[in-house]
């Protein structure tokens, strides 16, 4: 038997494992954004926190390749990073570093870039190590890089459920929608098995938050002939800013912050929306294996 087809094989057996037991895959969520600096990562190590105080085991995956906010948010460096699984025969128990509150995250590197020149032995290694990840976590948190670049759309792509940052600036929202437009154009998307839900950061109010959503939902309906959903909204807040400044999340250095509260709901928010369409979960080994589709 070729390698390619062990990885066929590999492949097939994940999907039958899928659909005999599909709630043992973790749930993964996919953060991004149209543009750098809307509060993307601060988002996404929010919502983990709160994941965390329901109970819930949580990893980050930092997929913003050759950056490192989830990092340096946490005030934490990592010992090793994606590229050492990859190509120095770490085990992906090493590669975990611990952030507050247990929370796991895995740093991409700047090595991963090369991800498209590995062998079919190290991608093989690769989505079976991924596999392992849904016995450690209940929820995978993908933090994106931010823009139109193809290594963010095809996070995007392979996605189940994404969450989009943006803010009431119109920059931001011609940028949010330029990514949806190019999303929708692209051939492989597949709009009725993707959630995207927009979250209004840097807003006034609530009123300001949900106006933010409308105008976008408004050209995407228009222009596109598609469909976003709203999850809701963070307020400017000075204390938010304190805490990045500090390296530690708002939500435990300054939990009564008003941006703290709005993550609370935003967490909330995604917990009940599950309970209420529960969906089958593919894990992260399934996304890997839709972005390297064509080695197989």
């Amino acid at each position: 038997m070729d390698q390619a087809e062990n990885l066929r094989n590999v492949i097939k057996l994940n999907r039958q494992r899928q659909a005999s037991a599909p709630n043992q895959n973790a749930r993964v969520i996919t953060v991004t954004s149209g543009k750098g600096g809307v509060g993307k990562s601060n988002l996404t190590v929010n919502l983990a926190v709160h994941f965390r105080k329901m109970g819930k085991r949580v990893l980050i995956f930092d997929a913003d390749f050759g950056l490192a906010n989830v990092e340096v948010m946490f005030g934490t460096i990592p010992k090793y990073n994606l590229a050492d699984l990859i190509f120095h025969g770490k085990s992906m128990r090493e590669i975990i570093s611990e952030g507050p509150m247990g929370i796991g995250f895995i740093s991409g590197g700047s090595g991963i870039l090369g991800m498209n020149q590995i062998t079919d032995e190290q991608l093989l290694y690769f989505i079976r190590c991924l596999k392992e990840l849904d016995t450690f976590a209940d929820v995978i948190i993908i933090d994106t890089g931010a823009g139109i670049s193809d290594q963010v759309l095809e996070f995007i792509l392979v996605s189940q459920e994404v969450l989009l940052v943006t803010t009431p600036d119109p920059s931001s929202l011609t940028d949010a929608y330029s990514l949806l437009k190019t999303l929708y154009c692209n051939p492989g998307f597949q709009p009725e098995s993707t959630e995207i839900k927009i979250v209004s950061n840097r807003v006034s109010s609530v009123n300001e938050g949900r106006n933010v959503y409308d105008r976008l939902n408004y050209v995407v309906a228009q222009f596109l002939h598609g469909k976003i959903d709203y999850l809701g909204m963070i307020p400017q807040d000075s204390m938010l800013e304190k805490s990045v400044r500090q390296q530690k999340p708002v939500s435990i250095s300054m939990p009564e912050a008003k941006s703290a509260q709005a993550f609370a709901v935003l967490a909330s928010n995604l917990v009940r929306h599950e309970q209420n369409q529960p969906r089958l979960r593919r894990g992260l080994s399934q996304m890997f294996s839709g972005l390297f589709n064509h080695k197989f």
